[in-house]
């Protein structure tokens, strides 16, 4: 493999995964308040579809976003609520709460 071929993998890893939690952390304060599955559900959801692709680009890039959007709700997976509004807290966008 090239390291042309490397480094478009490696940028297409950073970009997927901080687009994924920038995506759930938004996600988190203007959807929050409904009830509904909490959106960790849905990383780990795409972190396994993209596990099976891991030899695709865009089964690298579906895991990686997966793993970001899973990071932007560890809280909520720390404490296992699978359904419900979330618990009110202070938002600040790199806090995982």
């Amino acid at each position: 493999m090239e390291l042309n071929s490397i480094i478009y993998i490696i940028i297409v890893i950073i970009a997927s995964w901080f687009v994924g939690f920038a995506t759930g952390r938004f996600g988190d304060k203007y959807w929050g308040m409904m009830d509904g599955p909490h959106h960790w559900i849905g990383g780990l959801v795409m972190m396994v579809i993209g596990a099976f692709n891991y030899f695709d680009i865009v089964g690298i890039a579906f895991a990686a976003f997966g793993l970001g959007h899973f990071i932007s709700d560890l809280d909520d997976f720390i404490n296992l609520r699978i359904w419900g509004v979330d618990v009110e807290h202070e938002w600040r966008f790199w806090s995982i709460k």
